[in-house]
């Protein structure tokens, strides 16, 4: 395992539309979620805000400007049942890790976390694990894996509305499956795993610029 460990990089938020995500922030943390950009080549767009050192926060939504992206679309927008779930409301979908070593990461997870895909979203270019039937890894409860390139961390340009990750909770019916992934990803003590009766799911806490702790989940 020498070399390898994982850092929280950014929670992501899933929305039929991006205007109904920043109406779902707006409503928990009290803030404008800023602009993003648009990736081409999965058909979707996002809302960018920083929320740590290294870390963000992102809003995603397919385009509705994009053409068909010739692929399953990442964080299972293509699939029916997260269209049903965000047709409710939005709400926190994922969370991304980063990692130095993408592939050798990929070989070490006992589950199927993907393969790494080259992305571009204006002038930023990334490497990150996409399973090819789109679908989030462990229902939302591992981890997506992230490599950027060397450099400063994207968040460092990212503006910043005071508000502060605390913690993100991960629920899973069986949690031994998602600390054994990351005791072998070197994600120890990176997410609380608890046990759930239902289906896995999510919740962060965030601290406000008035010291007010909110949970997206």
């Amino acid at each position: 395992m020498s070399g390898i460990r994982l850092v929280m990089d950014h929670l992501v938020v899933g929305a039929l539309t991006l205007e109904q995500g920043v109406e779902y922030v707006r409503d928990v943390l009290g803030v404008e979620m800023p602009a993003g950009g648009k990736h081409p080549s999965m058909g979707t767009h996002n809302r960018l805000m920083r929320v740590g050192e290294g870390v963000f926060l992102e809003i995603i939504a397919v385009d509705p400007d994009a053409g068909p992206p010739g692929r399953r679309r990442w964080f299972a927008l293509d699939d029916p049942a997260m269209a049903a779930r965000l047709q409710r409301r939005p709400g926190l979908i994922a969370w991304v890790a980063g990692t130095t070593e993408l592939e050798a990461s990929l070989r070490r997870c006992p589950e199927d976390l993907g393969r790494p895909v080259e992305v571009r979203r204006d002038d930023l270019h990334w490497r990150i694990a996409v399973r090819d039937d789109g679908a989030i890894p462990g229902e939302g409860a591992l981890p997506i894996l992230i490599r950027w390139p060397d450099g400063p961390h994207p968040s460092a340009s990212m503006t910043d509305l005071g508000i502060r990750l605390v913690r993100l909770r991960v629920g899973h019916p069986k949690p031994e499956r998602i600390t054994a992934c990351l005791s072998a990803l070197g994600g120890e003590g990176l997410v609380d795993v608890t046990r759930t009766d239902g289906a896995p799911g999510l919740d962060a806490e965030f601290r406000l610029a008035d010291g007010t702790v909110r949970t997206l989940d």
